[in-house]
């Protein structure tokens, strides 16, 4: 392993393929206006990162747990070594990166901190902070059964239009023209955890580092990366509780998960 801080060293025995998790924590959270790093900002009396590593954790699924968190960061890696000490026997090892410039260079400099041997790994956004254990056991079990790539995914309710800019007199009237609908029934709306073959994703960003400037940024999660491979990726059940939390409705909406009744942090997805 290189480039990381291990923070403990918790093998669970009953683990069969070697699976880790990274968690991308590297975010300014700028939409949120908390003046801090997104995974630092409180989300019911605890951070969102220590929801998110919460949810990995008691997920079951990983031998390593390694978060991407902003260069220079003292805050959020005293968090974690914190939550590391409290771990009980049988956890994952936890270890700590600094992150890039873009999500892409955060999961890159993830996976080169893996432990040999490692077989799958799961890429998660701690934004995605309340995202149930059972979307990672899905993601898990689908890797497990021959999938090199997985993602989980919700249907996509509302109606969804493209569009082009308009020019002439119509920029008068609006400054967008629909020009189709597209087909609701095969759309699905896509979260993380995002499960992978090591190899598959690797090779993946590895031919991404060829891309230029455009093409990078039209690219916007790492099972993309894999498409352009031609390599098939698989969908399973995603939850509605795995919400992105980007900006201050989001945290909202998150708070009231939170406070439900039925304490929704856990209730299967």
């Amino acid at each position: 392993m290189q480039n990381a801080h291990n923070l403990g060293r918790m093998t669970h025995p009953s683990k069969r393929a070697v699976t880790a998790v990274i968690v991308v924590a590297a975010g300014s959270g700028e939409r949120l206006g908390y003046g801090m790093p997104k995974a630092q900002v409180p989300l019911g009396g605890e951070t969102i990162l220590m929801h998110a590593l919460r949810g990995v954790v008691a997920s079951d699924v990983a031998r390593q747990v390694c978060v991407a968190v902003p260069q220079g960061d003292t805050a959020l890696r005293a968090l974690i070594a914190e939550f590391t000490v409290d771990l009980v026997d049988g956890g994952p090892e936890i270890s700590v990166v600094d992150g890039g410039s873009t999500r892409a260079d955060s999961v890159r400099a993830a996976l080169a901190a893996l432990e040999d041997g490692t077989e799958f790994v799961l890429v998660h956004d701690a934004a995605r902070a309340l995202a149930p254990e059972r979307v990672f056991e899905r993601v898990a079990e689908a890797l497990a059964a021959g999938a090199k790539a997985v993602i989980p995914t919700m249907p996509v309710v509302d109606t969804i239009k493209t569009v082009a800019g308009t020019d002439g007199a119509d920029a008068l009237i609006a400054p967008e023209l629909v020009t189709g609908t597209a087909p609701r029934e095969e759309l699905r709306a896509v979260q993380t955890p995002q499960g992978f073959e090591l190899a598959t994703l690797l090779r993946a960003h590895e031919a991404a580092g060829l891309f230029d400037g455009k093409q990078a940024a039209a690219v916007t999660d790492d099972a993309m990366l894999v498409e352009l491979l031609g390599v098939p990726v698989h969908a399973v059940r995603g939850a509605s509780q795995s919400l992105k939390i980007t900006t201050p409705l989001d945290l909202i909406i998150a708070e009231g998960l939170l406070e439900g009744p039925l304490g929704i942090r856990w209730v299967e997805g």
